[in-house]
């Protein structure tokens, strides 16, 4: 999708009366180790930001060169975290929405409206849409996905010092098969989601 459909979503919504509007996304609901991080976005209408695109569909140099961007040319920007043992006591999808609504809380402006990537919501205390695959539809959104993605992979960078025999480095905790074997090898570390390893250990 180009740069210009990017932001053809935001400006219907501008025009049906939201004028700040604030993209947010998550990443690392999937792993099985480490905290699950969102982030909130509000962009102004059409900035440049050569090459934004979900976070998925780039590479991490490309992600990183957009970072400070996105941090710079934003309005307001924010992110935030649930933590395992919250993914642990809560699940997974109310641990998102918890770390979106954390976002949202601490932005330095509030929005009209939040646009939430995916097709699930909660109460954010303001005007919520959701848009599957929002994050390569929608500028605001895709933004909200660099920040997340390139804030937890450096989480997981630094986990991966405290605990090296498990290779977080790699794969940020997803269940790679590498990461079985050090499960394997090694057993579950504090900051693995023991809810996600029932499974695998046999268990209900």
């Amino acid at each position: 999708m180009s740069q210009k459909d990017m932001w053809q979503m935001e400006e219907e919504f501008r025009g049906q009366g939201f004028p700040v509007i604030c993209g947010v996304d998550e990443a690392g609901r999937g792993p099985l180790a480490g905290p699950v991080c969102a982030a909130a976005v509000i962009l102004p209408p059409r900035a440049e930001l050569p090459g934004l695109n979900d976070s998925k569909k780039l590479s991490d140099r490309q992600r990183r060169a957009l970072y400070p961007m996105i941090q710079e040319k934003a309005l307001a920007w924010a992110v935030a975290f649930a933590s395992v043992e919250e993914i642990d006591g809560i699940n997974i999808l109310q641990a998102t929405f918890l770390a979106m609504s954390r976002a949202l809380s601490q932005l330095s402006v509030r929005p009209d409206l939040a646009l939430i990537d995916g097709n699930r919501k909660t109460d954010f205390g303001i005007p919520a849409r959701t848009i599957v695959k929002g994050d390569s539809q929608c500028a605001s959104i895709a933004a909200a996905s660099v920040l997340a993605k390139v804030t937890r992979d450096d989480v997981m960078l630094e986990l991966a010092k405290e605990y090296p025999q498990y290779g977080f480095e790699t794969h940020k905790g997803y269940g790679t098969a590498a990461h079985y074997e050090a499960l394997r090898a090694y057993g579950p570390t504090p900051i693995h989601r023991r809810t996600f390893l029932r499974k695998f250990y046999g268990q209900p």
